[in-house]
């Protein structure tokens, strides 16, 4: 009886435990969204920051110079990506109305019956989607969420400086704070969590970078419309495995198939982006990140769901990055592996292999020397 009655308080106290982090996340939105931000920029300038260190530079010069380097970056790239996002928004009731137009001359080719034309605009909501307008307001608010996440620039750039230097000296304290034995366990699982982290963050962005590069020099080379938007947006997007690619190859594909007259140029484009997205994400990525973007598809969805709920478009962008620093920390400990296991998609883990250090262990079970 005590036992049952233990287990349904354990329980009872899980669900108030899920309850008030989500009521936290969803409330403190504003906080902790640049925080995550921060993040994940301060694991891919930490090598520069360590560099810096290893050159005798003085941790704050250091941290400085990192933070300069990040104010040069944003304002370069926020000069090409609003200039481009104006002209987009500018230009796409254009393309709106091309869409439009080649959807009704795609149904009135059909020779459909006035019964059969409503049961499909039932179906498809195309009279909501032809409404003039919802395309361009629909797309530009993408953009515009997309962009929000640098709406707290400041606030990012005081996390990072936080960051970084915790970074910098969290593995003295530890020395400082536990015996030898002790310390050197505590110091190996850290400094293996934050290099795992750090190759998924480091490693992923600058996967992305590459494939939107190479996104923008083809769109470019055919001359297709917005190039630097789209390429702008297949970096954010592939963040988000499966639909980050779908998305970044359709619309670019839309656009110049509605740009250009002939049929030939836009299926060579569209064919040229799916080659480059198989060949990144089938043999690069798998190589430089191994299984640590290997999460269950069912988790990818729920994941999508619960994180676009709680933080909208940013919430999806940074979810995958979110489940894969959860999953890569869970790995790394004896007694949480095999939560990691469950929640990749190849029943396995990173650190399923022996990989765990026989000091994490004592670290677990051994009290406080």
């Amino acid at each position: 009886m005590k036992e049952s009655y233990n287990k349904a308080l354990g329980i009872l106290a899980t669900i108030a435990i899920l309850v008030f982090s989500f009521v936290i996340l969803k409330e403190f939105k504003s906080i902790l969204v640049p925080f995550f931000i921060a993040l994940i920029l301060a694991f891919i300038f930490e090598p520069l920051y360590n560099f810096l260190r290893s050159k005798k530079v003085p941790g704050f010069v250091a941290i400085f110079i990192v933070i300069l380097l990040i104010i040069l970056i944003s304002n370069l790239a926020s000069i090409f990506i609003v200039t481009s996002i104006n002209t987009f928004s500018a230009d796409l009731p254009r393309y709106e109305q091309k869409f439009r137009a080649l959807v009704l001359s795609i149904i009135s080719k059909l020779n459909l019956s006035s019964e059969e034309v409503q049961k499909l605009n039932e179906s498809l909501k195309l009279k909501n989607l032809l409404m003039e307008g919802s395309i361009t307001s629909a797309l530009t608010g993408v953009f515009s969420s997309v962009l929000s996440i640098f709406g707290d620039f400041v606030l990012i750039l005081i996390y990072i400086v936080f960051l970084l230097s915790e970074i910098g000296s969290i593995r003295e304290r530890i020395k400082k704070a536990f015996s030898a034995e002790r310390a050197k366990n505590i110091s190996t699982l850290v400094t293996e969590i934050f290099t795992d982290v750090k190759k998924y963050i480091v490693g992923k962005t600058l996967i992305n970078l590459l494939q939107a590069t190479i996104f923008g020099i083809i769109l470019y080379i055919f001359g297709v419309d917005f190039y630097f938007v789209w390429a702008f947006l297949c970096f954010f997007s592939h963040y988000v495995p499966n639909v980050g690619s779908l998305i970044s190859t359709i619309l670019p594909g839309l656009t110049a198939f509605l740009q250009f007259d002939s049929i030939i140029t836009p299926v060579i484009i569209v064919v040229l982006l799916v080659v480059v997205q198989n060949i990144i994400g089938n043999i690069l990525e798998p190589k430089y990140l191994g299984d640590q973007l290997d999460l269950s598809p069912l988790l990818l969805l729920l994941s999508l769901i619960f994180w676009g709920y709680v933080w909208g478009i940013v919430g999806m962008i940074l979810s995958v990055p979110i489940m894969s620093m959860l999953k890569i920390t869970l790995s790394n400990f004896e007694s949480t592996k095999s939560i990691a296991i469950l929640m990749s998609y190849n029943q396995r883990s990173d650190k399923t292999e022996s990989k765990i250090k026989t000091g994490i262990k004592k670290i677990l079970n051994k009290k406080t020397v």
